[in-house]
């Protein structure tokens, strides 16, 4: 993943796509972070777990700036989820994520929102990189609540 990110970075450079480097850049630098944090290499699903929090930040930003009439800068901060999202694994439609769901909730009998915990708990584990945890928790939650 990283080899891929300094490939596309130096493609960027060289075609003067200023957007794209800089965001390129900040994502090889939150992956530098994370190295330096835990200390050792970082495995491919620490990596989408970065590059989500990256997209959670700027979907935030992007509230932000049209609450406050800045259309340009909202405007910057998609072009950068476009270009965090060519990196993420295609992720599962509500649908799909629903049909796991319900297969982890008929396996563990659960019937009630007392369940939510564990649920969740094998839910993102076994959809991790391909779903959000905020998409599963709200599938799971309707789950539930039938």
């Amino acid at each position: 993943m990283e080899d891929k990110l300094r490939v596309e970075l130096h493609e960027a450079m060289k075609n003067k796509n200023t957007v794209r480097t800089s965001t390129l850049r900040m994502m090889m630098a939150e992956i530098t972070h994370k190295k330096k944090e835990t200390g050792k290499p970082v495995s491919e699903e620490e990596i989408f777990k970065v590059l989500y929090s990256m997209l959670r930040k700027r979907e935030d930003a992007i509230v932000q700036f049209q609450q406050g009439n800045r259309e340009d800068l909202a405007e910057k901060e998609k072009a950068e989820m476009e270009i965090i999202r060519e990196f993420l694994p295609k992720q599962l439609g509500e649908e799909e994520i629903r049909k796991e769901a319900r297969i982890v909730l008929a396996e563990m009998g659960a019937a009630d929102m007392k369940s939510l915990g564990k649920v969740m708990g094998i839910l993102t584990k076994k959809l991790a990189g391909v779903a959000q945890g905020s998409v599963i928790s709200k599938v799971v939650k309707e789950e539930l609540s039938k």
